[in-house]
This record gives C-alpha cells, structure tokens and sequence, in this order.
C-alpha cells in the first residue's frame, strides 16, 4: 500500500485537492478533522488540554476560540497542545491506514497541514503538495470569517514557505487555474502513484526507549 502525504499552505486549495482524491477512490484521512474530533465532547483530547489550559472548556467541549487565544498568548502554548494532539492524531492515522490495508487499498493520502513542519513526511512514500499564486492566496484566506492580513502573516510565519514546500514535494498540484485542471493534476499523481512500491506501511518496529529513525528519501520529482 502506497501512503501519499498531502499537505499545502493555508489558502492553497488542499481541501479542494483532499475531496478529489476521495471522489476518485482514494482513502483520505484528514488530520484537520481529527483535531476537531478530538477537541469534540468528551472526546479523547478534552481532559489533557484543559488540565494544560484551564478555562478553555465547557460541558465536556474545548472552546476552540479560548484555547486559540491561550495557545498564542503563551510562549510554549503551542508546543504544549501539539504535545497533546499529534499522538493522538498520528494513533488514528495508523489505525486509518490498517483498515485500508486491509481492506486492499492500493493508495491512501494522509492530508496534514503540517506535515513537513511536524516531520511526517518520513512516514509516507511520497509528498504532494498543493499551491496557488500568493495573490490568490491571500484573497482566498481574507474571505474567511474573522481573517485579517495580521492573522495571515502571523499563520503564515509557522508555516515552512511554499517555496521550501514545492521544492521538498514529489509532487506539485497547481491550483486556480480551473477545477478541471486541478482534477487532472490529481488524477495524474494518483495514476503514478499505483505503479509506486509502498515501503512505509507496515511501520517498521521500534525497541522500547528507542526513537523511530528519521528517513531522508530522495525526491522523484
């Protein structure tokens, strides 16, 4: 089974990308989603972030608005509530990618914003990343409810640049030239990626005490 990881800055097209690997066939698990999953009521995440954040909680829900303010006012806010998030996160996505491997998927694509920042690229057998124009970037971005030019830039600044994104990809797919294109682009490195030999699923084991070693994979494209 080939893992394609799918990832692109904010404003760049990616949920666009994420839906037309699904309506072609391809599993997708959708590390965003899983977040909110996880912040839902009662759900796995709640407890750890509000004994991390206290107040940021109510009826058994992370207040999503409280515990954003919180993560930026605080130095090491955001390391602290990745510390929480990304195990559980990355426990859902080998779950996800047993299931598909089971049931015969030739292809599956984990879509994570963050996925060069985080270093999961070492988890799959290729890279695609989604980019657009940095004008029609920031118009996407500002249309969103609450955005302003401040908050993007302060996004963006977490953010590896796309240049540095596109450069490190196996795969580009160039969005705002029309959906029909960016279908074809899709359709185009999912037909490449079925001829590829999966050597990341399943992970390799790891002894106690011992990290998983940090896999530097030459780039195919």
């Amino acid at each position: 089974m080939v893992i394609l990881g799918l990832t692109g800055s904010i404003g760049m097209g990616k949920s666009a990308a994420s839906r037309a690997f699904r309506s072609l066939g391809a599993p997708v698990h959708d590390a965003d989603h899983e977040v909110h999953t996880l912040m839902g009521r009662n759900e796995a995440a709640v407890a750890e972030i509000e004994a991390a954040f206290p107040g940021v909680t109510s009826v058994g829900t992370v207040d999503r608005g409280a515990l954003a303010v919180r993560v930026f006012d605080e130095a090491d806010g955001l390391d602290r509530l990745e510390a929480i998030l990304h195990p559980l996160v990355e426990a859902r996505q080998h779950r996800f990618c047993a299931i598909a491997a089971r049931n015969r998927c030739p292809v599956v694509v984990l879509d994570i914003p963050l996925l060069f920042e985080i270093g999961s690229e070492d988890r799959c057998d290729a890279v695609v990343v989604v980019s657009a124009p940095p004008a029609l970037q920031k118009t996407r971005v500002l249309k969103r409810p609450g955005m302003t030019s401040a908050r993007l830039a302060a996004i963006l600044a977490l953010q590896m640049p796309d240049s540095e994104k596109r450069r490190r990809a196996d795969f580009v797919i160039r969005t705002g030239l029309g959906r029909s294109f960016s279908l074809n682009a899709v359709r185009n490195v999912l037909n490449v990626a079925r001829t590829l030999s999966g050597t990341h699923w399943p992970p390799p084991r790891v002894s106690p005490g011992r990290a998983s070693p940090r896999i530097h994979r030459p780039l195919r494209a």
